[in-house]
């Protein structure tokens, strides 16, 4: 058996060509890291433009354009991408920055933070960890318990309601 098709049977793996997708459906509970990986291509014919601008290409919707910021439903908010559970609706705050802005991610597995040297600034941006979608930015001036101010692009995530 080629060696490639045996790792990417023993992986779970769907190759075609030289490119290996990877779509699971993430679990908040499942200590196991999953990915999602798709082509440019792929990411294209799921999301819309504006989607696709903010979380593949690290874009920023403009503020107070989210129906998101006003939303004061029980629920969870997910990437729009790959449908990780990102954020309660418990931790969500009125910033008054017009992005929907969280004291506290659900999972630090499902949220990851990086440094963000981009614009002549240091920031720690926000990326979804399963699919590495870009997400918003975490600042330091949040409310209490935790001091956080998680920034997000509405159109980065989607909101299912409890």
């Amino acid at each position: 058996m080629n060696r490639n098709l045996f790792l990417g049977v023993l992986c779970g793996l769907v190759l075609t060509g030289s490119v290996a997708s990877i779509s699971l459906t993430p679990r908040i509970d499942d200590a196991t890291p999953r990915k999602v990986v798709k082509t440019e291509a792929e990411w294209k014919k799921i999301l819309t433009p504006q989607q696709f601008y903010v979380l593949r290409q690290q874009g920023t919707e403009r503020p107070f354009t989210s129906p998101l910021v006003d939303n004061h439903e029980k629920g969870v908010f997910k990437c729009a991408g790959c449908k990780t559970p990102l954020f309660s609706s418990d931790t969500k705050f009125e910033s008054g920055t017009g992005w929907p802005s969280f004291y506290k991610s659900l999972s630090k597995e499902n949220v990851v933070e990086k440094v963000d040297r981009t614009h002549g600034m240091v920031r720690t941006e926000v990326e979804c960890g399963v699919c590495g979608g870009h997400l918003g930015h975490v600042f330091e001036d949040g409310p209490k318990p935790t001091g956080l101010r998680y920034c997000m692009n509405g159109v980065a995530l989607e909101f299912e309601k409890k």
